[in-house]
């Protein structure tokens, strides 16, 4: 430790800080714009200058090292002086036009100049120009003679969101921030430039001029796209969602936000179901009002279990429901006397439930995956399933940790890759096992029985030394490998590396409230189906919250065609396109911005929020009509009052004492491959979810470019094709026609088709065999 003296305050900072961090720790304000706290210091603004006792100039605080005896003034004379000139100069070519700047009144450099700027200028020339650029859909660069050069925007893409994007070329006043010959920004953590920009220079392309930044109002809330459980700050206006922004908390998501947690709110006033409506016996939808609605709810329900017997009734939902959501759902449910209850609707595996001891979840804090020194990740696109988790990793990488990676898909995930083993969806399995065997090898202990007659390849030899020599090491299950037909083997090789080294193992979880599901009791009990056994054997009636099942199933016309083929489909959704094919009543129900709710991310930690919005036209929230639909079916238990009693009601005796990662499958190496191509299908991250999905800028954006098939070169030599050709990409369901294109990130013998889509649903399951012929 060092100790200096700031401003006659004697402050203890470790070797190596800066002036800046001892000024912060001691709440003493120094002025600046280039500096972050989670970014490098490059000192470009000068605006830090502070005097420092024996030094013969002003130094810059932030790059200023902090010394034994070292005596600081920040607002002496002399620091003040060369503060203001720093000002002066910086103001000599920005623009006057705060009037109109989305930046105003929240703008760093209008606050700081209000203190350290004059009152009259004395630059007299004219001012520069920047030429606006083209950043894509999300960001603007409309204004960039705004720009200050502080590079944090250039900084953020190097070191946060592990691509640099944005970059500075020219010298002197010709110096401008830019992409790189033209491209967009495709980062999938562009927006956090927006909020690092201390002008007007990057600003919000949705919210552009649509309002003063005084006029809205704040509300906290939590994510609902991924595990992570983002902090959010919900800006509004009137009753309507402009903006989100982060809420700064360092044990989840640290200062930023992924683009789909900061965009996705576009979504929240597109194609929403603002009435209760009922099918008439013509197939006419009518709107009617929420008494009717119920009735014929309850009707349907009660007609369906007296005729057929209360296991015909089946409740299906989505990972992004609230805790209050699945509690009452899972209530309503058991109380018609069924045990048909999931919200898993990507789940393939008919025994994981078996398999798994507990609750499955992270298997350590968020903030732990700082520390770790080795991490294997099976089954997963990192930056495009939990990005802001992915930054972590990156942050761990560059401090020295190894990222390993086992998946079937090789995209990039802007972090040093140790090492890699890409292989066919099929042969996760023996992939796993051929790590164990080289562990065991390597260890020089009794290679397991199931894995006796595999011979590791050299990628699995070098993560298992990898892994044999990691001290703080983690084994994390991916969104690909939970969902996969052999989840519960997959879980089972990944617990057995895991155990081998002594390391956490762990899932990263689907949606923004797996675990909440879980905790929630919203999963099939004893004798009861989950997701895909209620759509492959269709039930007689079906209650679905929130889900899109076209898009939100592992088979989505399977799912479509079994509540279509059903007596009796209710669907509890804020849009109305998304039921408006199959079912005989309409509930709107509110999305997490217009309701209260709990979510738990994959650490375990509970999270609840309030709406931000009231709800939109008769909308009502989901916990409020399943506990009055209960009322109106005379069943017992649905007396709650308010969403925290249902929260409290779920979560009695806690969440901690009820996670286990423990997995009570046997080892195994899977099936071997049926030959062919099998489908490796990634989920596109602004197509995960039904909010998402209707966010225009989101879909404007390239990783919502409309599905193609993609092979990699060596499987295209194989088929005897040619990039660029329309195929006929056939599965045993079904048939669609799309672009082949060359993927060498794709493994040998697989052919890449995105889920999510409309075009793609046809072929329905995301895991099976393909055929690719010319159309």
């Amino acid at each position: 430790m060092v100790e200096l003296t700031i401003d006659g305050n004697k402050v203890e900072v470790p070797e190596g800080s800066m002036v800046m961090h001892a000024a912060h720790k001691l709440g003493v304000y120094v002025p600046h714009f280039c500096y972050h706290k989670k970014l490098s210091i490059a000192a470009n603004c000068r605006m830090c200058l502070v005097d420092v006792e024996k030094a013969p100039k002003a130094l810059p605080a932030c790059a200023t090292p902090a010394t034994n005896g070292m005596v600081v003034h920040t607002a002496s004379e002399r620091a003040v002086s060369a503060q203001k000139s720093v000002m002066e100069f910086l103001l000599i070519n920005h623009p006057l036009d705060c009037p109109i700047c989305d930046q105003g009144g929240e703008c760093q450099l209008q606050d700081i100049a209000v203190g350290y700027g004059g009152s009259s200028s004395r630059y007299n020339e004219e001012k520069r120009v920047v030429f606006h650029k083209d950043l894509g859909p999300l960001v603007s660069a409309e204004e960039m003679s705004r720009c200050i050069h502080c590079t944090r925007c250039v900084r953020f893409g190097q070191e946060v969101a592990g691509v640099m994007e944005l970059g500075m070329v020219g010298r002197g006043e010709h110096s401008e921030i830019t992409t790189f010959v033209g491209r967009s920004v495709e980062s999938e953590l562009s927006g956090n430039m927006i909020d690092l920009c201390p002008v007007g220079a990057l600003t919000s392309k949705p919210f552009r001029y649509q309002a003063r930044t005084w006029e809205l109002a704040r509300r906290r809330s939590v994510s609902p796209h991924d595990s992570l459980g983002a902090n959010l700050v919900v800006q509004v206006k009137g009753e309507r969602v402009l903006r989100v922004v982060p809420f700064e908390n360092d044990a989840v998501n640290e200062c930023w936000i992924s683009d789909r947690d900061r965009f996705s709110y576009e979504g929240l006033h597109e194609d929403r179901l603002t009435a209760p409506m009922v099918r008439s016996c013509d197939g006419q939808w009518r709107e009617v009002s929420w008494s009717e609605a119920l009735q014929s709810v309850a009707q349907g329900l009660t007609r369906v279990r007296d005729s057929f017997g209360a296991g015909q009734i089946g409740a299906l939902a989505t990972e992004y429901a609230t805790t209050e959501e699945f509690s009452l759902l899972a209530r309503l449910t058991r109380a018609l006397g069924s045990e048909n209850i999931d919200f898993r609707l990507r789940q393939t595996d008919a025994s994981f439930d078996a398999a798994r001891a507990g609750v499955p979840w992270l298997g350590m804090a968020v903030s732990d995956l700082d520390t770790v020194d080795c991490v294997l990740v099976v089954g997963s696109v990192l930056r495009k399933d939990h990005p802001l988790i992915a930054q972590r990793l990156r942050q761990a990488a560059k401090r020295g940790a190894r990222i390993l990676l086992v998946d079937t898909l090789a995209d990039d995930p802007l972090l040093p890759v140790a090492a890699r083993l890409t292989v066919a969806p099929s042969a996760l399995p023996r992939a796993l096992a051929e790590i164990g065997a080289a562990l065991a090898a390597l260890k020089s202990t009794e290679t397991p029985a199931a894995f006796a007659a595999v011979e590791p390849s050299e990628a699995a030899r070098k993560i298992a030394e990898f892994l044999a020599a990691g001290t703080q090491t983690a084994v994390l299950l991916g969104n690909q490998a939970v969902a996969a037909p052999e989840a519960s083997l997959l879980a089972a090789n990944a617990r057995h590396l895991a155990d081998a080294v002594a390391a956490r193992f762990g899932f990263l979880t689907a949606g923004g409230n797996t675990l909440g599901g879980y905790l929630a009791g919203a999963v099939p009990g004893q004798g009861g189906k989950g997701a895909q056994a209620m759509l492959a054997e269709p039930l007689k009636a079906y209650v679905v919250l929130h889900a899109e099942p076209l898009l939100d199933a592992d088979n989505g016309a399977q799912a479509v065609e079994a509540l279509k083929a059903a007596q009796f489909s209710v669907a509890l959704t804020p849009y109305r396109s998304s039921a408006e094919q199959w079912a005989d009543v309409m509930l709107p129900v509110a999305p997490f911005t217009e309701t209260s709710g709990t979510f738990i991310n994959a650490q375990g930690l509970a999270q609840s929020f309030k709406g931000t919005v009231a709800p939109l036209g008769q909308t009502r929230p989901a916990w409020k009509v399943l506990r009055v639909l209960g009322n109106v079916l005379q069943l017992q238990g649905f007396d709650d009052e308010t969403s925290e009693g249902v929260r409290d009601a779920a979560l009695v005796g806690g969440i901690e004492g009820r996670l286990s990662n423990d997995v009570k499958a046997a080892l195994g190496v899977g099936k071997p491959a049926q030959g062919g191509l099998e489908r490796a299908a990634d989920l596109p991250i602004y197509r995960s979810d039904a909010i998402v999905r209707r966010a225009p800028s989101l879909q404007a954006t390239a990783s919502s470019r409309a599905p193609q098939a993609k092979v990699n070169a060596a499987t295209l030599a194989k088929l005897g094709l040619e990039a660029g050709q329309a195929v006929r990409v056939a599965s045993a369901q079904g048939s669609v026609t799309l672009p082949l294109a060359v993927d060498n990130n794709v493994a040998d013998g697989a052919v890449r088709v995105a889920a999510g889509f409309e075009q793609t649903a046809a072929l329905g399951s995301a895991f099976g065999q393909l055929t690719v012929e010319r159309a």
